[in-house]
């Protein structure tokens, strides 16, 4: 192999697969192997990282998703996390719990990881490998950034907008659940998710004040904003552009998207947007100054207040 290289690693079975994971991956790890990553950034950018776990059977299935699949997802997710900051990514370090059941697709999972690594444009910065009950791939995500973009900044006037379509992940999930199989399109949604890195840094050239990723539901989502900006919103739920044959009701609480919800002004060039990216902008609310008393989200259809669709929580209140 030729160009920078790991460093080499000692004996024994643990070291053996982590070296035949580094091989796997090459210039994408170079420099992998003491105890800790060095990263360099930008002078007057910050340091920006984010930490994102997938398990087994919490957000995946083993029947659903090829092993590659799931060391992609589960990579691009965390990448996701400085999209949402408006971030440009550096690298990820990866801590991986593996099943017995699951060694022989080490290697696989590996691959995907390293995808994501690669279509995100950052590289593989080490990590920890662990046996466990379940599959399980914590991925820390790592970038810089000069002017980030915040929960907090949401303005009494702005619009409330959103990248992409929504509803896919959830199609997806529903098929699987019944036995079924979802469309190629829709698992695909689900499989090979995009970090809107790129997306998200023209946004904030553009005005954007407030903004995160949606992986909860654009529903939720949007209280978080609010409560972040000690403002209140309205959602359009009958503008959320979804995937067919997704509701407004799916679409809105559909999670694991990794699309983008901000806030940004009314007047925002979504056809520039499109043009530049390929996926849709859609304006699907606006922001207004909190009411005493009143929810921080409101939801309509056709100008009629309806229930606020509740998104994905590990931990719902009783």
């Amino acid at each position: 192999m030729h160009g920078p290289r790991h460093i080499p690693l000692g004996y024994g079975g643990e070291f053996d697969a982590i070296s035949a994971a580094l091989h796997r991956w090459g210039p994408l790890a170079a420099g992998v192997g003491d105890d800790c990553a060095v990263v360099e950034v930008p002078p007057g950018a910050r340091l920006v990282l984010s930490v994102d776990n997938a398990v087994e059977n919490v957000h995946f299935r083993r029947p659903w998703l090829t092993p590659e699949e799931i060391g992609y997802r589960s990579t691009m997710a965390a990448i996701s996390d400085l999209a949402a900051m408006a971030a440009q990514p550096i690298g990820v370090a990866v801590a991986l719990t593996l099943p017995e059941r699951w060694r022989g697709d080490f290697l696989q999972l590996c691959d995907g990881i390293g995808d994501a690594a690669r279509a995100s444009g950052s590289r593989i910065l080490g990590g920890d490998l662990s046996r466990g009950s379940e599959l399980a791939l914590g991925v820390t995500a790592i970038g810089h950034v000069t002017s980030p973009m915040s929960r907090r900044g949401a303005r009494p006037g702005d619009a409330v907008w959103v990248t992409g379509r929504l509803g896919g992940p959830l199609l997806a999930v529903r098929a699987w659940e019944r036995g079924g199989t979802p469309a190629d399109d829709i698992r695909t949604r689900f499989a090979r998710p995009v970090a809107r890195v790129e997306e998200a840094r023209w946004l904030v050239a553009h005005g954007a004040t407030a903004g995160m990723d949606v992986s909860d539901g654009v529903a939720s989502e949007a209280g978080h904003l609010a409560a972040a900006g000690s403002v209140r919103i309205v959602l359009d739920l009958d503008r959320l552009p979804a995937w067919a044959p997704a509701t407004f009701d799916d679409a809105a609480r559909s999670g694991e998207e990794y699309e983008l919800l901000v806030t940004a002004p009314a007047d925002l060039d979504a056809a520039a947007f499109a043009s530049r990216f390929g996926i849709a902008l859609t304006r699907i609310g606006v922001v207004e100054a909190p009411v005493p008393g009143a929810a921080p989200v409101e939801a309509r259809i056709a100008g009629v207040r309806t229930d606020t669709p509740r998104g994905h929580d590990h931990f719902p209140r009783a």
